[in-house]
């Protein structure tokens, strides 16, 4: 069942992430949240495996999604926040 689960999660997840960051439109910072919530499942399921180049190259993923999250959505809300502060 926990494989059903996490095949499912990286088809939703990581299918959603890749269509989401190819498109032109403000969403598509979103597509990089999505690919991070697909990791879990992603490591979940290279670990079972025992695919340990698939585990590695989830980690990376991992890490390269968290610098889109870190980049796209937290730093403009950082900043935008900040803005807001300034003009009170």
């Amino acid at each position: 069942m926990a494989e059903i689960i996490a095949q499912t999660g990286i088809f939703i997840f990581g299918g959603l992430s890749i269509w989401l960051v190819g498109r032109t439109e403000s969403w598509r910072k979103w597509g990089f949240l999505a690919g991070l919530i697909s990791q879990p499942f992603f490591l979940y399921t290279a670990y079972q495996h025992k695919q340990i180049g698939l585990f590695l190259i989830g980690l990376w993923y991992t890490y390269s999604w968290v610098q889109g999250v870190y980049n796209y959505i937290y730093t403009p809300y950082k900043l935008n926040k900040q803005k807001a502060g300034n003009n009170e």
